[in-house]
């Protein structure tokens, strides 16, 4: 497959093995809760032996986009919240098709760029595991604090994976006195994240809700594995 490739189409159950014999070779076959699956690339760690599948959800085809939203709307709909907050960047996508599919009217978008009227205290250091020589500020718009205060809040993120992005969203979120109802996500790839989920509230984890789910791949004959 070519790069622009991948995303773009989603498959009917079963159209790809979930366990190959010889290893996945090039993608890796996520899949919905209804057997569909989506076509992820494999990015090989650092380590040469390890790798996970990537999601990138604003390359994705808008009937994948579409998808992933009304999904995870269906899914976290028995929280019922009623203001939907996103993480940059890319969880900014998800969260806005959410918040559509929810009925609402808006989302709340929290951001890295920061401008001239917003608040220090209003920010908090944040790093990812797909820039994590990157320390950036994360913010809250000041005028956004009354969408969010005493509401049922849904955060939503793309992709889960060490879970430090979200872990600093919720600390941004507590200056302002607030606990989401839920954490909603495209992906959550591997099971790295619950441990700082769960140090910063044990029953946090529980409260995760995600559409699809990834493994660690290890590197066998060929191709990769679940580990």
């Amino acid at each position: 497959m070519q790069p622009h490739d991948f995303w773009q189409e989603i498959h009917s159950p079963h159209t790809f093995e979930r366990l190959p014999a010889e290893g996945h070779r090039g993608f890796f076959p996520a899949e919905f809760e209804d057997g569909r699956q989506l076509r992820l690339p494999i990015r090989e760690l650092a380590d040469g032996e390890h790798a996970l599948a990537s999601l990138i959800i604003n390359q994705a085809g808008f009937a994948v986009e579409e998808a992933l939203c009304a999904s995870l709307a269906e899914k976290v709909r028995h929280f019922e919240p009623e203001v939907v907050v996103g993480l940059p960047t890319l969880g900014l996508t998800l969260a806005s098709g959410t918040a559509k599919k929810l009925g609402h009217g808006r989302y709340v978008p929290l951001g890295t760029s920061r401008k001239f009227w917003y608040r220090e205290d209003l920010s908090v250091p944040m790093t990812s595991i797909t820039s994590p020589e990157q320390v950036k500020r994360l913010y809250l718009d000041p005028r956004m604090v009354p969408l969010i205060q005493n509401r049922r809040l849904l955060l939503v993120d793309d992709v889960i994976s060490s879970g430090r992005s979200v872990v600093a969203a919720l600390s941004l979120l507590e200056t302002c006195g607030i606990r989401p109802v839920a954490i909603g996500t495209a992906m959550l790839q591997t099971d790295v994240w619950r441990e700082q989920l769960a140090a910063t509230d044990p029953g946090l984890p529980e409260r995760v809700v995600s559409v699809l789910r990834t493994p660690r791949l290890k590197r066998v004959t060929g191709g990769w594995t679940p580990e």
